[in-house]
């Protein structure tokens, strides 16, 4: 609908004595009125579910809300209303919303309920990290709209699981904690206490009574316990990993943390070191995380990234043996039948036979050390080929032919076998450095046609095609059957052998670092003295040992030096008395090396169902009543490795029946980022950050509730814009003022009565669909035509006011008490709607004179000939155009076409 005949439809709507209000709303003005959602300042929010993605023109969005908000103003007054203003009844007091927080907590109206014989739904959010910034107004979004579900199914009589908790161990405390010597601890429960603050003035009906905290000492025993059922069950192991060591700092960097081998923090050089780490055996399990996705109600672009990060792959391992008789060299390739195009074989400066080597070749050394400086980032996307020959070859294990192995850095050690066989013809990357080192090149695929057979490459050919110069039994077979004889021969020869292989890599887990869970791992340690006392020691870490259940939890000892040190096992090998102790007469080492933050969020649902209980993790009972979860509500940037983690541990958990269902999170949803005004990401560095306080401080816990969910569609990425709030404001005080006038012995309309049914189905239908943005449309404009009734009947403003209480929560039950009503709204039912009271009895028509419309009339859409006709006809302009003229014929279409035609 265009802007202009939308707002004509609005004009018509907002004018009490129209008769065509309820008729323009059941037509064309009923979706021009949703196209502009709702007649009122917010006309932006259908515009912008175009953008989608995470980029786009800003600009061009906020152009396109300014012109839809100039075009709907005149449906309301142009100038902001204060936030209590209302039209025609008592003030709505931004008082209200305090007077009813205190309620809910006082009567513990949102404490969690177990029915027997009902139906559950578990509504959670990706719990946030305490930041010391608190929330900004991007963080309510996804919040607001589990809140509305939660809200929503209670009154669907459903019993409700909705908690809210903490994921507070996290470096910026640390990082704090190493600036100022401010223990994490502290800095972090001042966080959590301004974030819960933030959260209850927002109205949420979260369960506050099972609030947790993964720095919890309770909650961090119940991770530790969970990472001994991986060690028992050999899915964590220690190995030897690559890390980003920086001696100036004396800690380990992340990737993120390097620009150009220095570290980003005082730039010093950074060295890649092997380092012992805890790994968690994640491959182990990647079958069943790609396969189980199937029947998961997510974003599909989700299940994509799930799957893509999982990498499966089919192809083959090849045995290359060494000239020497050394271990042989083995690579996965999903390209066997090009096994006949490899000139040459490349290590990765990790492999062992490129350490073998440059134990003797000064050139590999020099080289496996410059490497050592650089990220695998860096190493897979330089565009130059480094690389240097390790002087040693191998044996292709069909032709027998030697092949000359090199060393070069494009080849990680930790993906797949730390080895590939290079085919320069058929690989971008082996075909860049075989021109950059000289190395020849053999084309084995060609085109179907063969046409290019017998011509020199200028680029890699990687599509699939013929086999070509790959032996009698192979050349001319297509591809996918060329793959498959070379791994039959390969199979005879004793060469290879079919295989799948992933992309996904085993989970590094440790961190040297204090503020996280103590790994609950201990060591023997050999020693003549007392090492707490500096003595001589040795640990043996190859014989790690779980600590017991009943000594559970490993506590942080007190430190007030977090700076890392130069010992890279971190600042917790420092703290002698709690690293070292007896037992028995022996003497023991703990695990100095923390969890990662990853840890206490790949649970925390579980807890949740059965947060007080002291001797379990939770209870079989608690699990089975309200696993899985529901609704799972949070940022797309937890798409991969938050919700990969968790699934890995559930299904261990799952495998050891200590849960009952095979997947967390039965549904998924992710909200799209609210911007700046400015149309950027917001952050304090941008100064565009918007602090929901000063919102509701101005404007109220509702109104910034409404706004956000009438921004446009919840996964939508959408601009900020304080001034539009002056809208959802509106809406707000016309639904107290309806309250305020709502008269019990005022008869019911009928066309009141369709639209309140008409009303009740859409905003069912949206909320079960999460389409709030739709919902409150259809809100306001059935606010609209109550407001222009002269006798306003109790019911539709009861049915209205249990309709906005799970977005408005406030304004619902203020709403409903002023109706008469002596309890909270939280558990009434929700409306019902008649579907034979939703169909439209009368349709407004046009009345064509010629083919050209002269007027409009409303008729009983079944309405006979002889009536339509004679309706049409006493219409004043109609008659000025059949004015000395002989009706030659009348159209009549019921509910389409009424046309005179006259000459």
């Amino acid at each position: 609908a265009s802007s202009s005949s939308s707002l004509r439809s609005a004009r018509r709507c907002e004018h009490p004595g129209s008769p065509l209000v309820a008729s323009s709303m059941r037509t064309r003005s009923r979706r021009a009125a949703v196209s502009l959602l709702g007649l009122i300042g917010g006309a932006h929010a259908t515009s912008l579910s175009h953008f989608r993605t995470p980029v786009f023109a800003a600009a061009g969005a906020r152009r396109c809300m300014q012109r839809s908000f100039r075009a709907a103003a005149p449906a309301e007054a142009a100038a902001p209303p204060a936030a209590g203003a209302s039209k025609g009844g008592v003030a709505y007091d931004l008082a209200i919303e305090a007077k009813w927080q205190a309620h809910w907590e006082a009567h513990r109206t949102f404490a969690t309920r177990r029915r027997e014989g009902k139906q559950k739904k578990y509504v959670l959010d990706m719990f946030p990290y305490p930041s010391g910034a608190g929330l900004h107004v991007g963080h309510p979004e996804g919040y607001t709209a589990s809140d509305i579900m939660a809200r929503y199914w209670r009154m669907r009589d459903y019993d409700v699981l909705h908690p809210m908790g903490w994921d507070s161990f996290g470096l910026p405390a640390e990082q704090h904690a190493m600036n100022t010597g401010t223990h994490p601890e502290v800095t972090t429960k001042e966080n959590i206490a301004n974030f819960k603050r933030q959260l209850r003035s927002l109205g949420f009906s979260y369960d506050w009574e099972r609030e947790l905290a993964t720095t919890d000492v309770g909650y961090v025993k119940w991770t530790q316990w969970i990472f001994l059922k991986l060690f028992e069950q050999g899915l964590a192991f220690q190995d030897e990993k690559p890390v980003n060591w920086c001696a100036g700092l004396g800690t380990v960097l992340a990737n993120e943390e390097i620009i150009d081998g220095l570290s980003e923090r005082g730039g010093f050089p950074v060295e890649r070191k092997p380092l012992r780490q805890w790994v968690l055996k994640i491959t182990a399990l990647a079958d069943r995380l790609a396969a189980e996705l199937d029947g998961l109600d997510w974003p599909e672009g989700t299940m994509t990234m799930q799957r893509s990060w999982i990498g499966r792959s089919e192809g083959a391992e090849i045995a290359f043996a060494t000239e020497g008789g050394g271990e042989d060299v083995r690579v996965f390739t999903t390209r066997a039948d090009t096994l006949m195009g490899a000139t040459y074989v490349v290590v990765a400066p990790e492999h062992p036979l490129a350490r073998r080597v440059g134990e003797s070749d000064s050139a590999v050394a020099k080289y496996i050390a410059e490497t050592a400086s650089k990220s695998d980032l860096d190493r897979t996307s330089a565009k130059a080929k480094s690389g240097v020959p390790a002087g040693e070859s191998v044996v292709h294990p069909l032709t027998g032919e030697r092949l000359p192995v090199w060393v070069a850095d494009y080849v990680i050690g930790s993906y797949g076998t730390g080895a590939v066989m290079a085919v320069p013809a058929h690989d971008e990357r082996d075909f860049d450095f075989a021109a950059a080192h000289g190395l020849p090149v053999k084309r084995v695929v060609a085109e179907p046609d063969g046409a290019a057979e017998a011509e020199a490459l200028e680029e890699a050919f990687t599509e699939h095609g013929v086999a070509v110069n790959s032996g009698p039994l192979v050349d001319g077979l297509a591809t996918p059957e060329a793959k498959a004889k070379v791994v039959e021969l390969l199979a005879e020869a004793g060469r290879g052998s079919a295989k799948v292989s992933y992309k996904l890599r085993d989970w590094v887990f440790s961190r040297q670092r204090y503020w996280g869970e103590p790994i609950p791992i201990y060591f023997p340690v050999t020693t003549d003295g007392d090492p707490r006392k500096g003595d001589a020691y040795s640990i043996d870490y190859s014989q790690p040992l779980p600590v017991a259940e009943e000594e559970l939890p490993v506590a942080l000892p007190e430190l007030e030096d977090f700076q890392p040190g130069d010992d890279p096992q971190g600042c917790l090998a420092r703290v002698l008395d709690w690293r070292f102790f007896q037992r028995d007469g022996k003497w023991w080492a703990r695990e100095t090396n923390t969890m990662p933050q990853w840890a206490g969020s790949c649970w925390y649902y579980l807890r949740f169902a059965d947060p007080a209980n002291t001797q379990q993790a939770w209870s079989a009972e608690a699990e089975k009543a309200w696993l899985p979860v529901d609704l799972y509500v949070g940022g797309a940037e937890h798409a991969v490795l938050h919700l990969l983690y968790a699934r890995f541990w559930h299904k261990v958990l799952h495998s050891l029946g200590l849960v009952s269902t095979a997947e967390p999170f039965q549904k998924l949803v992710h909200q799209g980022m609210i911007l700046g005004a400015d149309g950027e990401k917001m952050s304090k560095s941008r100064g565009n950050v918007i602090n929901p306080d000063d919102i509701v401080s101005a404007y109220g816990a509702d109104a910034m509730r409404l706004y956000e969910m009438f921004m446009g569609p919840l996964e939508a990425v959408k601009p900020w814009q304080t001034e539009q709030i002056a809208g959802v404001v509106r809406f707000q005080n016309r639904v107290h003022a309806l309250a305020t006038r709502a008269d019990g012995s005022a008869e019911l309309g009928d066309e009141t009565e369709r639209l309140m049914h008409q009303t009740i189905k859409k905003v069912t239908a949206d909320v079960d669909a999460l389409s709030f943005n739709t919902a409150i449309s259809q809100m306001m404009i059935f606010s609209n035509h109550l407001a222009g009734l002269k006798q306003l009947p109790a019911e539709p403003v009861e049915k209205l006011a249990l309709l906005v209480s799970p977005l408005a929560p406030h304004l619902g039950e203020e709403a409903w008490q002023m109706l008469g009503h002596e309890q909270s709204l939280a558990y009434e039912p929700w409306p019902e709607y008649d579907e034979a009271k939703c169909v439209e009895t009368d349709v407004v028509m046009a009345v064509q004179v010629n083919g050209k419309v002269r007027a409009e009339i409303k008729i009983a859409k079944d309405a006979a000939e002889a009536e339509a006709r004679e309706l049409a006809a006493a219409s004043e302009n109609v008659q000025k155009f059949l004015d000395g003229k002989e009706v030659k014929k009348f159209i009549y279409v019921p509910g389409r076409i009424i046309n005179f035609v006259a000459k």
